[in-house]
């Protein structure tokens, strides 16, 4: 069985659709990296401690990457018998699993990487079925 897979992913949350000739199946992954935290309000507080209360940014970091590490391995543990797999979305998550899927050498199997900002999972599942579509008839297949 063939597996196409088409994801959109961020780094909050990661949808995947993975066409096959039986159908398709959509994933959802849910990050736990969180936003970064800063002050509230963006108003400088006048209390003396002020840095106490804010964990320091590189503890905040190591955390945010350690969180980003399970996130993308997670996603690559679901398309990793793709054999394309084309990668859209807003930021920077498309780059970055591109060279995780690079060093785990299924770079190959990568069709395509599009910047495209906000779309519904109704929009993204119809994106993935179109650009394999459209992908198979210019092939004959």
């Amino acid at each position: 069985m063939r597996t196409k897979v088409g994801l959109w992913i961020d780094h909050r949350k990661a949808l995947i659709v993975a066409v096959t000739d039986e159908g398709e199946e959509i994933r959802l992954i849910i990050s736990k990296v969180e936003k970064q935290p800063g002050r509230s309000g963006g108003i400088r507080h006048t209390t003396p401690y002020e840095s106490q209360l804010v964990p320091a940014d590189d503890s905040r970091e190591r955390r945010s990457t350690g969180l980003l590490n399970i996130y993308y391995n997670a996603v690559i543990g679901c398309i990793r018998d793709a054999e394309s797999i084309l990668i859209f979305g807003p930021g920077e998550a498309k780059g970055e699993l591109k060279k995780r899927l690079e060093r785990n050498q299924l770079g190959r199997r990568i069709v395509g990487i599009e910047t495209i900002d906000r779309m519904t999972d109704r929009q993204i599942a119809a994106k993935v079925r179109r650009y394999f579509q459209e992908n198979r008839d210019e092939k004959g297949t």
